[in-house]
């Protein structure tokens, strides 16, 4: 576990696994926001449609080894919440057992207070506030402005999008998605595999691999060319 407010000083050459809108927008953090150095990014041999973005390489992942070696070069999974995480977790895996030190980001306008301890291959955007002792596992990515409360624990391979609030002493269960305006009521355990909505509420514990969902707002009848006082 690192701690959040020590990020590396030292320069690192890294490799982006991914070449969808994660990955690029990770690009652009790393390089504005980082000690760290991309130098290329990467992807399985039948989902290469290019040889470059953002002016820098793209490899096949069968390749990374010789042309990339692992004791050079670190690497970090910019894939999203695919199957709930698990096609992320599972690249993670296969780049971990090929000896691919994982990097961690954290942003320069993150707020943390205490002692708080993430895990590797974790994003964690600008404006989130992190509160004492919270633990963050690996794999973990946190979209902007969420509120992590104090003692709160979230698990290896999860994804919390944006404006979500986790009070405090709350656990979020392995490969779990938060969806965005999600709130989560202090002392309560998400399941593994868990799918909270947009704007949902949760008041108590939840089964594993739960899907909850809001309904969304109505439209009204009057348009808005016939609003009075607008």
């Amino acid at each position: 576990m690192l701690d959040i407010e020590g990020p590396p000083s030292m320069h690192k050459k890294v490799v982006i696994f991914g070449t969808g809108d994660f990955a690029r927008t990770a690009e652009v953090y790393l390089t504005a926001d980082s000690p760290y150095e991309v130098v290329a990014f990467t992807v399985h041999r039948e989902r290469l449609e290019t040889t470059q973005l953002r002016q820098k390489p793209v490899v096949a992942f069968e390749e990374l080894e010789q042309k990339y070696p692992p004791d050079e070069y670190s690497m970090f999974v910019a894939i999203g919440f695919g199957r709930v995480n698990k096609s992320r977790a599972e690249t993670y895996d296969v780049c971990k057992s090929l000896g691919y030190e994982l990097i961690t980001y954290v942003n320069s306008k993150a707020v943390s207070w205490g002692e708080i301890a993430i895990g590797d291959n974790c994003f964690i955007f600008e404006n989130n506030v992190i509160q004492p002792f919270a633990r963050i596992g690996n794999n973990v990515i946190l979209w902007s402005g969420n509120h992590i409360g104090h003692d709160a624990t979230i698990e290896d391979h999860c994804f919390i999008s944006s404006h979500v609030v986790v009070s405090g002493n709350v656990t979020v269960g392995n490969h779990s998605f938060l969806g965005v305006n999600a709130t989560i009521r202090d002392g309560v355990t998400i399941g593994p595999e868990s799918v909270i909505g947009a704007a949902a509420v949760i008041l108590k514990d939840t089964p594993p691999q739960a899907v909850y969902r809001t309904t969304e707002t109505l439209i009204s009848k009057v348009t808005s060319d016939r609003l009075r006082h607008l």
